[in-house]
């Protein structure tokens, strides 16, 4: 079983508190799959949202194939339908609603020959948690340098 990840948001970690964690299929359209494999793809900017019972990733950009025909050429920023369960749909319905939870994309991977999209639900942190994190890691980093010239 072989995954490689192709884009991370990383700002995702710093910004929220991750609660619940999901794995679903991206449906793709033309040259996008060769697209995405090839690393042409950002999630930076982009967020999920969920329309009738059905989850899609906005704002994800994936820049056309160079090698395709001009026929197959999608708009980059188009917005892309996310294959889950309805149970798990259900229970980010449910936390979504909820105020002050995000539910945005982590990563886009290529898992055994499929894309597939890591996502998940999160609280957004106040100014000081961010601090208290950046001081902790900070520190973290202080006590292995220091155990590392020690020995």
């Amino acid at each position: 079983m072989s995954v490689k990840t192709l884009a991370r948001n990383k700002k995702a970690k710093h910004d929220f508190n991750l609660e619940d964690y999901f794995e679903a299929g991206i449906v793709l359209e033309g040259n996008e799959v060769k697209s995405i494999k090839a690393g042409q793809v950002s999630i930076k900017e982009s967020f999920c949202q969920i329309r009738n019972n059905e989850v899609y990733i906005v704002g994800m950009h994936v820049t056309p194939y160079s090698y395709g025909n001009n026929f197959s050429k999608q708009d980059p920023l188009r917005t892309r339908k996310l294959l889950l369960n309805k149970k798990e749909i259900r229970k980010i319905l449910s936390k979504v609603s909820e105020k002050g939870y995000a539910f945005l994309p982590l990563e886009v991977k290529d898992k055994d020959g499929l894309v597939k999209i890591d996502i998940a639900i999160g609280k957004g942190k106040k100014l000081y948690d961010k601090r208290n994190d950046l001081k902790e890691k900070d520190d973290k980093r202080r006590v292995e340098r220091a155990l590392k010239d020690m020995y």
